[in-house]
């Protein structure tokens, strides 16, 4: 029997190329595999009659918009996370739902190898192969770019001298992922870091330099998930979605960052993630009333390494899951309203109210019926401060000397 390799496919032109390439490379026979994360663009017959048209065997294609909000979008909202404090994780929390999918169609199409289109520097190589090695560790892994010397002029030779059903011409500076999530642009002109974004790059977001009128939202949440929009129940897809209109709208979510990729090299990245951004706005601040002092300070913590983990492909790994179970635990009374302001490329909180939230009038104010007891603090002070106190006694008397 012929051997069979699954290849993570997106429609494009070195994916497409990729297809023969590999054939002719390996002998194999290959199975295209194209999955929806809400990306936008093509239908998804429209991308599995290219990648047949272009000589795959098979085409494995999934509509897993839905099941990418909830499974992955959500629990990166209930984390916060945010990689070194800036980046949602656009392209790192769609990787693991793609190699999903992947081993899935291996295992139905018989294949014993998984082949995706990613370079020899990049952090998705290390997401696609370590997921698949979790998930399917029988199966072999190959990326045509890294392994097989396909070079993009090669690839436009190469579509060209066997009349691909692809667009070879269009020239296009950029490298970009997008999905529901995010958009992320990377390489060409942007290299140069001192060099400002061109407007021309951006497409989730409008020029916040000239806004529309400001758009108030209210965002409803049930134990960290959103589930209504200005009292209008919505899915997290859905969610997702009216946010990254409404709030890409007022340029919302961009973001310019040199980050730490996985491989040891800083990179410059431009992101646009409006629903994303607006979300953990607001999530963050129903949080700030909702959760307990010392169980928010622990979960920052925790919700930092969370990001670490899946920005280096661990979506899968031990630590990962068992810092899932204590995230979720922190969202049980994380469920209110919260209002905010989209205007001017902000996104800016002022209102929230929640049944379970720990904000107590009666003691935070300072007008009458104010019930704290002020004559408490300072014995609290006292106590508060005894252990620097008793030091800094020790360090002047010893020093003293």
């Amino acid at each position: 029997m012929t051997e069979r390799i699954v290849l993570a496919y997106s429609g494009g032109l070195d994916t497409s190329v990729a297809i023969g390439w590999i054939g002719e490379a390996t002998g194999a026979e290959v199975i295209a595999v194209a999955v929806d994360v809400g990306q936008g663009g093509e239908s998804l017959e429209t991308i599995r009659q290219r990648a047949l048209g272009c000589g795959a065997v098979e085409a494995y294609v999934a509509d897993a918009s839905d099941e990418f909000a909830n499974e992955y979008c959500v629990p990166t909202l209930k984390a916060n996370a945010l990689y070194q404090g800036h980046y949602p994780l656009v392209s790192a929390i769609s990787r693991p739902v793609i190699v999903k999918h992947l081993v899935k169609a291996a295992r139905e199409f018989g294949a014993t190898t998984v082949a995706h289109g990613c370079t020899g520097k990049g952090n998705d190589q290390v997401r696609f192969e370590v997921g698949i090695q979790t998930l399917g560790p029988d199966l072999k892994c190959i990326a045509p770019v890294r392994d097989l010397a396909l070079t993009r002029d090669k690839a436009i030779a190469f579509a060209e001298e066997k009349g691909l059903p692809i667009e070879t011409t269009k020239k296009n500076p950029y490298s970009i992922d997008q999905n529901v999530w995010g958009r992320a642009v990377e390489t060409g002109y942007l290299e140069d870091i001192w060099n400002a974004p061109t407007k021309d790059i951006y497409d989730y977001t409008a020029t916040p330099e000239f806004p529309p009128a400001p758009d108030e939202v209210t965002i409803s949440f049930e134990a960290g998930v959103p589930v209504a929009i200005d009292g209008v129940k919505v899915t997290p897809l859905q969610a997702i979605k009216e946010l990254n209109r409404r709030a890409g709208a007022q340029g919302v979510g961009r973001i310019d960052v040199v980050e730490d990729r996985l491989v040891g090299i800083k990179s410059r990245e431009i992101y646009e993630a409006p629903g994303a951004m607006a979300l953990i706005t607001a999530h963050k601040h129903l949080e700030d009333i909702t959760i307990e002092r010392e169980q928010a300070r622990f979960k920052a913590t925790v919700g930092q390494r969370w990001a670490e983990l899946v920005y280096d492909g661990q979506w899968f790994s031990p630590l990962k899951r068992s810092l899932d179970a204590f995230i979720e635990d922190t969202q049980k009374y994380v469920s209110g309203d919260i209002r905010m302001v989209l205007h001017g490329g902000q996104a800016i909180v002022n209102g929230r109210r929640s049944e379970t939230s720990l904000y107590d009038f009666d003691l935070a104010t300072y007008d009458t019926g104010d019930t704290f007891d002020q004559s408490m603090a300072r014995g609290f002070i006292e106590l508060w401060g005894m252990s620097a106190k008793v030091a800094s006694g020790r360090d002047i008397r010893v020093e003293g000397k």
